[in-house]
Order: structure tokens, then sequence, then C-alpha cells
């Protein structure tokens, strides 16, 4: 996957000089969280590790974003960061729906969650799922678990 961005210095007789970015394929993040304050802080991580970020408050929004999306053009998506503990549509569901529908995305979703991943009962999505990140994490946690799933 390319990752960069390309800055292109263009100077116009009658204007001020015009610096246009040009982004390449930047990788794509869903956010889902229903706390903003815990999906601006990540947003604002990912985009200092130039990704596009885009973000979901519930899980019903997630699904919709999720489904809708496309792997061949602006909409795709290359990483879903969830709560688990979503009100109305939560974490677990919104893997469920993944899993059974693309489950190419659902092998691309970190859980995270502020309960104990090393207590969670054999069977649980908890014990099952291979991405789970437990709050309150290190950022060099979450680049080590992004790096092992997108690269």
């Amino acid at each position: 996957m390319l990752v960069g961005r390309v800055f292109v210095y263009h100077e116009h007789p009658f204007a001020f000089p015009l610096l246009v970015v040009l982004e390449l394929l930047l990788p794509r993040v869903l956010i889902v969280d229903d706390e903003p304050g815990i999906r601006f802080a990540l947003k604002r991580w990912f985009e200092r590790q130039h990704w596009t970020v885009s973000e979901a408050g519930d899980g019903h929004t997630a699904i919709t974003q999720l489904l809708a999306s496309d792997d061949a053009s602006d909409s795709r998506v290359d990483l879903v960061i969830c709560d688990l503990h979503l009100p109305v549509v939560s974490g677990r569901d919104v893997l469920a729906t993944l899993m059974s529908s693309r489950p190419a995305i659902a092998a691309r979703l970190i859980l995270s969650t502020g309960d104990s991943v090393s207590d969670a009962a054999p069977g649980t999505v908890l014990a099952s799922h291979p991405h789970v990140l437990q709050k309150p994490f290190e950022l060099s946690m979450l680049k080590a678990l992004v790096t092992s799933i997108v690269l």
C-alpha cells in the first residue's frame, strides 16, 4: 500500500503561491466510539500518522458506513476501531454484522474496551477476536496492533 502525500508548489503570476496537497492512497480508518473525547484523541493520532479518518458515534452509523464502503473507491475502509460497549448497536453486533456480510473488514476490526481482556470468559468476543485493545492503552500498543493488521 502506497502511503504518503505529494506536495506540489505552484506559482501563478497573478496570485499568491499555491500549495496543493495531493493525497495518494492514504490509508483510511473508521473510529467508532460514543465518547467524543476518545474519537478526537484517536482521530488526532491517526491524522498525525497520515491516515484519512472517518468517525461514527454509534454502531448503527458504523454499520451503515461500512456496508456502503467499497474497497476499490474513496469509501474504502482499511481499518476499524470500534468500542465494544456502544448504545443501541454494540461493537459485538457491529463485528457480527461484518463477519456475515463483509468478512474482510471484520478481519481488520479492532475492538476497544475498558473490560478486562485477561479475565474474558472462553467463547466471548473478547476471548475469541484476535484484535482487542484494552483501555487505557499506550499509543505504542495501538501502533503495533495497527501495523500487524494493515502492513
